[in-house]
């Protein structure tokens, strides 16, 4: 199975930038973050709807690895897609790449834990069967 993949391009803000002349750390969860939006808005544009009212999802955990720095002027892409799957949970991995001369290199990688919730009961619930479907199409 192939997973659904979403490519998410971000503009990097004057403001990310550090001392240092490049994307301070704590900005590459933002990026993970607006990536997750992203491939959900992608995701729910096949007629899958998301109640975002009553369930949806949380952020149980992120893991981040740096491996080269972002400047401000770099052309910057995050892939993001569903890399685990359990009953009530998966993992969403994402890759920042940068494109130099064409050519796409890995500056991090993350991986995210989210939970399927119901928020009105403030329980956990099982990943619906259309997530599944879609997440990990054939």
């Amino acid at each position: 199975m192939t997973p659904f993949k979403q490519k998410t391009p971000i503009q990097i803000r004057f403001k990310d930038i550090d001392k240092l002349g490049h994307v301070n750390n704590a900005n590459h969860v933002t990026y993970f973050e607006l990536a997750r939006l992203d491939y959900f808005y992608a995701f729910a544009s096949d007629n899958i709807i998301i109640d975002w009212e009553n369930e949806g999802i949380i952020l149980a955990k992120v893991e981040v690895e740096y491996k080269q720095p972002i400047l401000l002027e770099d052309k910057v892409f995050v892939y993001t897609w569903v890399s685990k799957m359990g009953t009530k949970s998966f993992d969403m991995s994402c890759s920042i790449v940068k494109v130099v001369n064409g050519v796409e290199s890995e500056v991090a990688k993350g991986l995210a834990v989210i939970v399927c919730f119901n928020y009105k009961t403030n329980q956990t619930i099982l990943i619906p069967e259309e997530w599944k479907a879609k997440m990990m199409r054939a």
